[in-house]
């Protein structure tokens, strides 16, 4: 008795909370993060060159992509390790599995467009020489996001990355 009541005075959650949300919170969720993402790069490369860059759209669809596609993972991941946890703990779940899983996402399309690019001058995939050109050109491409796609979550990025982190980690109450 005494514990519990301990628990509702800390704030802390007294019953599990589901590793997943409803489908609708979920898709809703991931077209957000996928809109704010882009919305991030949108900024960045206005700040940096006016948005005179060639390949805008495909910027913009490749950061709107790589948000969508990590939310239900991460939103899954982060409930199945903190769910039950303090708001500290959740904050920190999300915040750092909202960051790794949206850059590693965004990365790994940006690696598969590279891939898609180069497929042209590969051998076949299942050759042994294929499958060492498949790892050179994605580890490449990971390489070549880290330097120049990372800063385009800056600096609109790390404000809505706390933001929807602590969002996210109120929803699992």
């Amino acid at each position: 008795m005494h514990v519990h009541r301990k628990r509702l005075e800390l704030g802390e959650p007294t019953q599990a909370v589901p590793i997943l949300p409803g489908w609708v919170a979920l898709a809703g969720g991931a077209v957000v993060w996928g809109l704010l993402m882009a919305a991030s790069a949108l900024v960045s490369l206005y700040v940096r060159n006016r948005l005179e860059t060639a390949h805008l759209a495909q910027l913009l669809a490749l950061y709107l992509a790589g948000g969508v596609l990590a939310w239900p993972f991460v939103v899954f991941t982060a409930r199945l390790v903190s769910r039950n946890a303090r708001l500290e703990t959740r904050f920190a779940a999300c915040l750092v599995l909202l960051a790794v899983g949206t850059i590693a996402m965004t990365a790994f399309l940006f690696a598969m467009d590279y891939r898609l690019f180069y497929s042209q001058w590969h051998q076949p995939l299942l050759t042994k020489t294929g499958m060492r050109q498949v790892f050179g050109t994605s580890a490449s491409a990971v390489y070549q996001f880290a330097v120049m796609g990372l800063g385009l979550y800056l600096p609109v990025g790390l404000p809505l990355l706390a933001a929807v982190s602590l969002w996210l980690a109120k929803a699992m109450r």
